[in-house]
């Protein structure tokens, strides 16, 4: 039930005493959250911004797909050069 990027919706709360505030049921219902779940907040300027972490992860999937060509696959790279260190681990400790 998350909100598409250019879906806007708008409420009011107020800042208790102790400096919080209650997020309305229909936006945590909107981004998906639940309690207990990390939410991330940045300052932009004079507006806070309040992101998930699940949102926070798939924005950065994102820009980093961009970075990186769709025919890399880094987990094989990543295995590759373990297996590359294993090997000269154990040829070093065989000696």
């Amino acid at each position: 039930m998350e909100m598409n990027v250019t879906e806007t919706f708008e409420t009011k709360t107020r800042i208790n005493e102790n400096g919080r505030i209650v997020i309305p049921a229909e936006i945590r219902q909107k981004m998906g959250l639940q309690p207990g779940d990390t939410l991330f907040l940045s300052l932009e300027g004079q507006t806070l911004r309040i992101e998930s972490q699940q949102a926070r992860v798939r924005r950065v999937q994102e820009s980093l797909r961009r970075l990186i060509p769709a025919e890399r696959v880094l987990s094989d790279e990543l295995i590759a050069e373990r297996r590359e260190e294993a090997r000269g681990e154990m040829e070093e400790w065989l000696g």
